[in-house]
């Protein structure tokens, strides 16, 4: 018998003993256990399983492992040198380039594949060559800043003191420039059966299943089949508890493409080649209802039982009188946007396992919320909470999506049968198929000013398509009224919101929560309201921003904190150069004859941190260990925004210690308290918080027992704390002090819980203990003759309060930039169509200009050393700055998104018909 073909990985030959016809990156990751090597699309769209094959950059799931026999394959575990990091991934690490990390592994392959030919790359063959890798995380512009620099020397900045304030490495980013960070997929047991959930290829239709066990009868490699009937607790599982409404399993009816009807649960190559055609299932296909506006007149068919008319839910929010301001206005605009589904397109996509323990039921895998998914598991299997467990892998993106329940009762329940691990992976289409979208929208709004160009009134009405179940809905549908208005002080206001029914994908959160699409509509009004007040539009704005002391839209007032006017004042120097720069390009491209025109927009924002009048609180748990380590419990899960980091440096600055000394314990429903959902730009503020009172408890628990006083300097050292002040210095041994349940001779656990309150019946009251603020400028080039839209610079600037870590919040300002880019020129998905990455356009590296990130620091007392959120507030002005620019550029006025060239093409002609 001949030996078996080898390839050589990572400098060793391995035989291949997989067929022919397997991927490369099947073999790499469940043959060899090189996990680095990621799966985003089996397509060879998103670029994340990128590898070297003989010196050449390749994806690995679009090679059969025939085709290598004989090859040199290199892998992101064989970029080390001489068993240490190399430059490059040193750089990665020293510019913050990895976030979530499920791209980084292609990434950092194609940079090293460039290097070695060309040691030092332009910027512009850095994008070239980084092109065929996605990122949905960073902006991208960390990344060719790292792969730039890679040649230069970086100290390791987790040696600095790593307080608040500095720019420290991510104290989780090691693991991922070496491909070992563990992500759902990555792993899995042994001994675990697949699952696979059979999905409604149809909008709206009744079905019946057939004869399930003469169906396993007839497949050996099939195990077990479930659908409704199997579900032991209750059928339905929501994000809001009270209108908790999507089942499981569908029952006779499905409500949109894409439902849950049954999973199968088997060998894992037997489920992974089954046809779902052959399921034992039959259609009767009913008409569907996909647009709100003919929802909401189907009276009679609600979409789901027990809501008439097809609405989830309405939101309102009023002060003064709207209609008498509008009347009072000298100028006053008018107009309806419409904005479409958007995918979240993380490239890790859901993945993950169960395993039953005795009568318990443990979960691993990517999730933004362990509790929440552990108290829906529960109800589902007809379990008490504390049979649960959640451990969350960690989450390649997420961005709202991960928030919803998707894979997990599916595996829960084949091992809860089965009595053995239960694993499932989803493939691209059926992330994209299943999972929640950003709300498309229908808004109406009307604004108007006085001849000086303050805001007299205001009216916005908003028709949010929430598809086929509730998800968070209403929590768009209560948080837009409230942020319609901009950050701007508007006396006599009135916002109504819907969320409608239809037979479409549920839609949820997606940074944001429906305030993108409000601001496209609400600063493209103040565009053409200061143009009709013959004012500039960045000084609009100034005239009518918000401040300390003057009233919300809720009526809320904010004696400090409020940032939006040093956004704006620190824009304008750069917003006057833009400006006259654009009109000499302009000058000379008309004299030439040329189509191009150069235009700049601005943009602003407001997000309330946290949820909108509603508890939510987190908790911290830290503890010293008897030799001297300092543990956090961190259950703020890290989907890449660096919570770790952040809870790090806030502990760090409490304690005196480095970010890097602190041992970090992450989201465990066993082992960490409940830190609230990774959600609504509130870890940093919320658990920040929970974070510094449990390290100032710890803290002043240490110096009770050194005796000394509570501005003691504390040292810890292997086995002892050392306290020291102007008066002594106490050395507390802690080998001979007893440990609690936890193992620590010192603990403190703190809850913190934003102080807000209930909005009345007129939307009234106080929704948030604080908001973060931001304002961008965008340059574009245009040709008119073609509709295309070249990005040439954003300048963001961006009120944090206090920056807990410079280099983070350029990250999630770039990154927040990059998704809004997608929103305004290219993004929208249509179910059945775009449910996969090439059809799906998101922005590649060559999409996104470079980034000034101005971070602006206003501090506010109810966040911690200052800070606030900044998560979602970066999406929210890009688009409408874009938009902004592209009516500068060429007075075409866009009101439906996305601008893609053949809408952009019509505005323009519109716009010189219109004269």
């Amino acid at each position: 018998m001949s030996a078996a073909p080898e390839m050589m990985v990572n400098g060793k030959p391995v035989p291949i003993k997989a067929a022919g016809s397997t991927r490369l990156s099947s073999v790499l990751r469940d043959e060899l256990g090189l996990y680095g090597t990621k799966v985003g699309c089996d397509a060879g769209d998103c670029g994340a399983c990128s590898v070297l094959v003989d010196g050449e950059i390749a994806c690995s799931c679009l090679i059969a492992a025939g085709q290598v026999s004989g090859s040199d394959v290199r892998t992101v575990e064989g970029l080390q040198a001489d068993g240490r990091l190399s430059a490059l991934q040193e750089s990665f690490l020293s510019h913050g380039a990895a976030q979530c990390g499920a791209c980084t592994p292609g990434m950092l392959v194609a940079a090293h594949a460039l290097l070695a030919k060309n040691q030092a790359p332009d910027r512009q063959e850095v994008q070239d060559a980084l092109n065929g890798v996605l990122c949905r995380c960073t902006g991208y512009s960390k990344i060719i800043d790292a792969v730039l620099d890679a040649s230069t020397a970086i100290d390791d900045r987790l040696e600095l003191p790593s307080r608040v304030g500095d720019r420290i490495n991510h104290v989780d980013g090691m693991p991922k420039v070496l491909g070992e960070t563990v992500f759902g997929a990555d792993h899995l047991p042994d001994d675990a059966v697949f699952v696979r959930v059979i999905r409604s290829p149809h909008h709206h239709a009744q079905f019946a299943i057939g004869d399930k066990q003469a169906f396993v009868d007839r497949h050996p490699g099939l195990l077990g089949v479930y659908d409704a009937s199997d579900v032991a607790g209750q059928n339905h599982h929501g994000v809001i508890p009270e209108f908790a409404d999507q089942p499981v399993f569908a029952e006779k009816t499905a409500r949109f493409r894409g439902e849950a009807v049954a999973a199968i649960a088997g060998d894992r190559d037997w489920v992974l080649r089954f046809d779902p055609a052959d399921f034992p299932i039959t259609w009767t296909v009913l008409d569907p209802l996909l647009e709100p506006q003919e929802a909401l007149l189907k009276q009679a068919a609600p979409v789901p039982a027990g809501r008439p008319d097809n609405v989830l839910v309405r939101g309102l929010v009023k002060r003064g009188d709207a209609e008498t301001g509008l009347k009072q206005a000298v100028h006053k605009v008018s107009g309806r946007f419409s904005t479409p589904f958007v995918e979240h397109a993380y490239i890790e996509p859901e993945a993950g396992f169960a395993r039953r323990v005795d009568d318990g039921i443990e979960i691993f895998g990517c999730t933004q919320t362990a509790y929440m998914n552990r108290d829906s598991i529960a109800a589902i299997m007809g379990l008490d909470v504390e049979a649960v467990r959640v451990v969350a892998s960690a989450c390649g993106g997420g961005f709202g999506a991960k928030l919803d329940i998707s894979w997990q009762p599916y595996v829960a329940i084949a091992a809860w049968a089965l009595k053995r691990p239960a694993a499932i992976v989803y493939s691209r289409g059926e992330s994209m198929q299943s999972t929640t979208k950003r709300h498309s929208s229908r808004i109406d709004m009307t604004v108007g000013c006085d001849a000086d160009g303050r805001l007299t009134g205001m009216r916005f009405d908003g028709v949010f398509n929430t598809g086929a179940y509730a998800s968070w809905g209403p929590t768009v549908a209560n948080r837009v009224p409230v942020h319609a208005s901009g950050p701007y002080h508007v006396a006599n206001y009135r916002a109504d919101s819907v969320a409608v029914h239809t037979h479409l994908v549920p839609a949820g959160a997606f940074r944001g929560f429906g305030v993108p699409q409000a601001a496209v509509a609400q600063e493209s009004l103040f565009d053409e309201l200061a143009e009709k007040a013959g004012i500039d539009r960045l000084d609009f704005r100034l005239i009518n921003a918000l401040d300390d002391g003057l009233s919300t839209v809720t009526g809320q007032v904010f004696d400090e904190g409020v940032g939006i006017k040093p956004c704006l004042e620190a824009l304008k120097p750069r917003w006057r150069q833009m400006l006259d720069e654009a009109a000499a390009y302009n000058g000379k491209a008309a004299a030439r004859g040329l189509p191009l025109r150069r235009g700049v927009g601005i943009g602003t924002c407001w997000y309330g941190c946290g949820n909108t009048s509603l508890p939510n609180p987190s908790t911290m748990r830290i503890g010293v260990r008897p030799d001297g380590t300092v543990v956090l419990h961190q259950g703020a899960i890290d989907i890449g925004q660096g919570a770790n980091t952040v809870m790090a440096q806030i502990a760090a600055e409490v304690l005196d210690l480095k970010a890097g000394a602190i041992e970090l314990i992450s989201a465990d429903t066993a082992l960490t308290p409940d830190c609230g959902k990774t959600s609504a730009s509130r870890q940093t503020f919320v658990s920040g918080n929970a974070t510094e009172k449990a390290a100032r408890a710890l803290r002043a628990q240490i110096l009770r027992h050194a005796n000394t006083g509570g501005e003691a300097g504390l040292s810890f050292e292997h086995g002892r704390i050392i306290a020291s002040d102007a008066a002594a210095v106490s050395s507390v041994v802690l080998c001979d002090m007893p440990v609690n349940e936890f193992g620590y001779v010192f603990m403190a656990e703190e809850t913190y819980d934003p102080p807000t309150g209930p909005l009345d019946e007129c939307g009234q009251g106080s929704p948030y203990a604080l908001f973060g603020y931001g304002a961008q400028l965008v340059q574009l080039t245009m040709d008119t003759a073609l509709g295309t839209i070249e990005l040439d610079r954003i300048i963001a600037a961006h009120d944090v309060g206090r920056a807990i870590n410079p280099m983070l919040v350029e990250g999630q300002i770039e990154g927040g930039i990059a998704q809004g880019i997608g929103f305004a020129l290219m993004e929208q998905y249509v179910a059945g169509r775009t449910e996969n990455l090439h059809d799906y356009l998101i922005p590649t590296i060559g999409d996104v200009p470079p980034i000034e990130s101005i971070i602006i620091e206003v501090p506010d007392a109810e966040g911690p050393f200052g800070a606030k959120g900044l998560g979602e507030h970066v999406l929210i002005p890009t688009a409408p700055a874009i938009l902004s620019a592209i009516r500068h550029a060429a007075g075409a006025r866009l009101y439906d998104l996305p601008a893609t060239p053949d809408r952009v093409l019509a505005a323009i002609k519109k716009a010189q018909k219109d004269g």
